[in-house]
């Protein structure tokens, strides 16, 4: 069962996206913010992460860059209520991340799992 890491200071958009994945049989991980995330991170390995881009106590940027300097090919989806578009040029450990935007649909998520999945496997590219 692929584990995933969900790192996003929003309860209800946790609670969503956690019972979505769990529903397709990922198994879920929540961090409330990025540096719970990044501490998660080191302790458990995980599949994938979806990071808010906007978190309270950190930049979503900051801590995608983290997690793929701790793992090169993590299968990353950035998730944001604004455009996310202007961060992707922020830095090389932000080339195959997927963006989603919010508010999305379960499907939309899934897909950007795949996506993110396909992206690090260079299979296919990154797409926003």
């Amino acid at each position: 069962m692929p584990r995933v890491l969900i790192i996003d200071d929003q309860k209800d958009v946790r609670a969503m996206v956690a019972i979505v994945l769990r529903v397709n049989r990922y198994e879920v991980v929540e961090a409330d913010s990025g540096a719970a995330g990044v501490k998660a991170f080191t302790e458990v390995g995980f599949d994938a992460a979806i990071v808010d881009i906007f978190l309270g106590d950190t930049s979503g940027v900051e801590v995608i860059t983290t997690l793929r300097e701790l793992a090169p090919s993590l299968p990353v989806v950035a998730v944001s209520g604004m455009t996310a578009l202007d961060f992707m040029e922020q830095s090389p450990h932000l080339a195959s991340v997927v963006c989603l935007q919010k508010p999305f649909r379960p499907n939309d998520l899934l897909e950007a799992l795949r996506k993110a999945q396909g992206a690090v496997d260079g299979a296919i590219q990154a797409a926003v």
